[in-house]
């Protein structure tokens, strides 16, 4: 513990430390720096301010000027009979006051500063401080100068009136001198009033800088606007390429600033003179061309002149372009620029089209061989340029003509266009040929060429309207444009469009259809070559339409179905045949399918027809759903003559049981070597129908246990009896399929688990749980389903389909209809004991474990890492020393 007198020191290191702080942060009264130095006749400002003061926010302030050591009293903010007598005249007048800028500042104004006023002024505020601390005045010098300062225009006079015109130059002068006894710099300035105020143009800052005005910074750069020192202290404003916003009262503007004791510049004053007043007159021009609206015909020449007059003396020159527009839009946003002449009269070049200047005031366009594209409306845009003083030329005015129309009539070829059907089909599927002849033709030239369009229109009994189609078009290189309806049959070959003659052109079609029916016409189009090369469509000529017809008929198509032998029995051979017979059909081939409706109970066809075996036009045989895999080559279908088909289905089984049908598509020669479909037909059916006495057999599942727990094993068993005659079990033998439902209503589709056939070849579907399956004889007419370690997975309605093989007298297996059981549904629970058993007891085992360590570790460490001798210490009671002894 520390003694009373440490205490002491360390109280008075504080008290003094705060006693630092607070002179620190005292008040402090501010005015600039001196001397202040200022022209005798100006105003004179000086602000003073308070800053980290106490009290109200509002400071207030007292004036006070000393010429030597006493101080006079000349102005306060707060206490109105502070002024002394000398100063109460002049505050009174308003010559001297004080002008608050906000709480803690002021400044004190000096209107007319004299000579007397020179000296030192000193600013002071009141205390609103709790102590006293900081600076409370604060003095600074002003110096009072004479004025040395003459601004003045050329040749004595205070300002003249120029009158000018557009794109003229002109110059300006003022004098500004200084013979002030301090060293100060001039800043001159030339401003420009065309209203109500003053805008700067250029100046000359008293730092040697050149300064464009705002809007005059393009034209300083580029030289239209200069400011140049001369002798005599003359300063001069260079004006080129005058325009209507130069127009206006000029003056000059000088101050005269020095440079204070913080070395920043300060302006001591400033004058103003009038130099000019400047009349900017526009130049008027008028553009006009001397030619109305006209027409021409094609091949002519164009012949048009524009006259411009302008009120410009002196030197210029005219700049000329002609303009060529499809609107009489005079913006010409859209115009195309014909030809021009400029300001050195250099023509631009073109081949057909020519400019030349006829006199001062007339300029002609003249246009050879004009074409249907020269129609439109003319413009003539003039514009006047003038020299400048830096042998450049700058554009002053610029006038646009009224449009002209003009309208080019075209020379239009006469001819006519016949159309003709040169092959015309009399039955489906023969060609047609069609030719568009071009006759009498007339007043054609060279650059003359045709090209054809045809078109196809449907043809009805009714006053219906059709839309025509376009199946294709030349243009004038001939290229063919395919439309819509002919494109894929043309790019195959079964339309074929060609030129035969110059004066002729044709259309094929191949194999013409049934769609194909209607009237047909051409257009043929002429095209007329202009200046540029380009081909031009100026006429078209449409033919009458001719029409595509044939007599059709329908076809007629019959299919007759015979049973060959009229009575057999299962295991023999069954065949028919089937005779087809057709009308109105050119050269028919036939495609037969057999078909087979099978009874509802039979359920490898939910629909109760089965497609067996078929055999196309080309005499191809396939296989359709026959799905008897140890009866692949028991079905044959054959072509015995042209329009006879025999169909055969070896050892038949009992489920083979049905009616048959022929199906019979006859087949016509299309275009391309394609077959075309064109009827259908179908036979009598053919019953096979067995009259058997054998037994009968029914189905049932049973389980001693429908509701198990997960991991236990369920039996299910599929039990199948016979009533009626009775078999040997050698004699019958069966293929059994077991089914699971996963759901209580039987909603949704079946799912396979196994199976066995009759040879005892079992087969599983594929599993994703962990259970398993298998599957059993255990009696002739037994079949048991096991589920090993069932999952809740394995819930559902289960039950088994049975297909019985029985062996007739003659030792041939016949198959009987599939038999389903009714489903039975298995329940699959949790035993929670058993899911919770080994989690618990395994939870047990390992929070004991770790409770022991924990003992163990403990124990050692306090035993033998831990213990250390604890030697007691004896304290002091001193008692502290009071702060209130200070």
């Amino acid at each position: 513990m520390k003694g009373s007198g440490e205490v002491l020191k360390i109280v008075q290191q504080k008290r003094q430390k705060i006693r630092w702080q607070a002179f620190c942060r005292g008040r402090i009264v501010r005015v600039p720096k001196g001397p202040l130095i200022r022209v005798v006749g100006t105003e004179v400002v000086i602000p003073c301010s308070v800053s980290d003061y106490d009290g109200p926010s509002e400071q207030n302030f007292d004036w006070e000027f000393s010429r030597a050591t006493d101080f006079l009293r000349i102005v306060s903010t707060w206490d109105s009979t502070f002024t002394s007598e000398e100063y109460q005249k002049r505050v009174g007048h308003g010559d001297i006051k004080l002008r608050r800028s906000s709480n803690d500042a002021v400044e004190l104004v000096i209107r007319n500063i004299q000579p007397t006023d020179q000296g030192i002024y000193k600013c002071s505020t009141p205390s609103t401080d709790a102590t006293v601390q900081g600076n409370y005045d604060a003095e600074v010098q002003v110096k009072v100068i004479s004025d040395g300062l003459s601004v003045s225009g050329s040749k004595a006079r205070s300002s003249t009136s120029l009158k000018l015109s557009e794109g003229d130059s002109f110059k300006l002068r003022c004098s500004a001198i200084t013979t002030s006894p301090e060293h100060t710099h001039l800043h001159v300035t030339w401003q420009i009033k065309s209203g109500l105020s003053w805008q700067d143009i250029l100046s000359l800052t008293h730092e040697g800088k050149f300064r464009p005005g705002l809007g005059y910074e393009e034209r300083y750069r580029n030289g239209d606007i200069r400011l140049d020192t001369g002798a005599n202290d003359t300063y001069q404003l260079s004006v080129s390429q005058a325009s209507s916003v130069d127009g206006g009262v000029y003056r000059c503007l000088v101050s005269e600033w020095v440079r204070g004791a913080d070395s920043l510049w300060q302006k001591i004053q400033e004058k103003s003179v009038e130099i000019a007043s400047v009349e900017i007159q526009r130049t008027a021009l008028d553009v006009l061309i001397s030619t109305s609206n006209l027409s021409v015909t094609e091949r002519d020449s164009l012949d048009l002149t524009c006259n411009i007059t302008t009120d410009r003396s002196g030197i210029f020159q005219a700049e000329v372009t002609w303009y060529f527009s499809e609107t009489p839009d005079d913006t010409l946003s859209d115009a195309q620029v014909l030809l021009s002449m400029d300001h050195d009269s250099v023509v631009s070049d073109s081949t057909l089209i020519s400019l030349s200047h006829v006199d001062r005031n007339s300029y002609r366009l003249l246009v050879r061989d004009v074409d249907v594209e020269d129609s439109g409306y003319y413009f003539c845009q003039a514009a006047v340029w003038v020299p400048l003083h830096n042998g450049s030329w700058h554009k002053v005015v610029e006038r646009t003509s009224a449009p002209v129309s003009v309208v080019v009539t075209a020379l239009d070829p006469d001819y006519e266009v016949f159309l003709n059907a040169s092959k015309t089909p009399k039955f489906s599927d023969d060609p047609t040929e069609l030719e568009c002849r071009i006759t009498n033709v007339q007043d054609t030239e060279a650059d003359i060429r045709f090209s054809v369009s045809w078109y196809y229109r449907q043809h009805l009994l009714s006053d219906d309207v059709v839309v025509e189609k376009l199946l294709a078009t030349m243009d004038a290189d001939w290229t063919l444009l395919l439309g819509d309806r002919s494109r894929e049959r043309t790019q195959n070959g079964e339309i074929i469009f060609s030129k035969k003659a110059v004066d002729t052109f044709s259309l094929r079609i191949q194999w013409t259809s049934e769609n194909d029916r209607g009237d047909y016409f051409c257009v043929i189009s002429a095209w007329s070559r202009h200046r540029n090369n380009n081909w031009v469509k100026i006429k078209d000529v449409t033919s009458a339409s001719v029409p595509i017809l044939w007599a059709t008929q329908d076809y007629t198509l019959t299919v007759e179905a015979v049973k060959l032998k009229p009575f057999f029995v299962a295991g023999h051979t069954f065949e028919m045949t089937c005779k087809v017979s057709s009308k109105n059909i050119k050269t028919p081939r036939y495609s037969v399918l057999i078909t087979a409706e099978k009874p509802l109970t039979d359920q490898s066809s939910p629909n109760g027809t089965t497609r067996i075996i078929s055999l196309n036009q080309d005499s191809v045989v396939r296989l359709e759903d026959w799905t008897d895999q140890t009866r692949v080559d028991g079905v044959v279908l054959e072509k015995v003559q042209e329009n006879e088909f025999r169909y055969r289905m070896y050892q038949t089984q009992i489920s083979d049981a049905g009616l048959y049908r022929c199906v019979v598509t006859a087949w016509s020669p299309g275009g391309g070597g394609m077959w075309r479909e064109a009827v259908n037909g179908l036979s009598n059916p053919i019953q096979i129908d067995f009259q058997t006495s054998g037994p009968v057999f029914n189905v049932s599942v049973h389980s001693d246990n429908l509701t198990i727990y997960q991991g236990e094993l369920a039996d299910l068993l599929c039990i199948i009896t016979t009533d009626g005659m009775t078999l040997e079990p050698d004699d019958m033998s069966f293929d059994v399929s077991w089914f699971a439902v996963r759901s209580f209503a039987l909603d949704r589709e079946p799912v396979l688990l196994a199976s066995v056939d009759r040879r005892g070849i079992v087969t599983q579907s594929r599993r994703n749980g962990s259970s398993d399956l298998s599957l059993e004889r255990i009696s002739p007419l037994e079949f048991r389903l096991r589920i090993h370690g069932c999952e809740d997975h394995d819930f559902g309605n289960h039950y088994c389909v049975v297909t019985p093989w029985v062996r007739s007298a003659t030792g041939v297996w016949q198959r009987e209809p599939d038999i389903k059981a009714k489903p039975i549904f298995l329940s699959v629970k949790m035993d929670v004991l058993n899911a919770f058993k080994y989690p618990l007891l395994i939870g047990i085992g390992l929070a004991t474990v770790i409770g022991l360590l924990s003992c163990l570790i403990g124990y050692c460490s306090s035993r033998w890492c831990c213990k250390k001798e604890v030697q007691e210490t004896r304290r002091e009671r001193r008692r502290l020393m009071s702060m209130e002894m200070d």
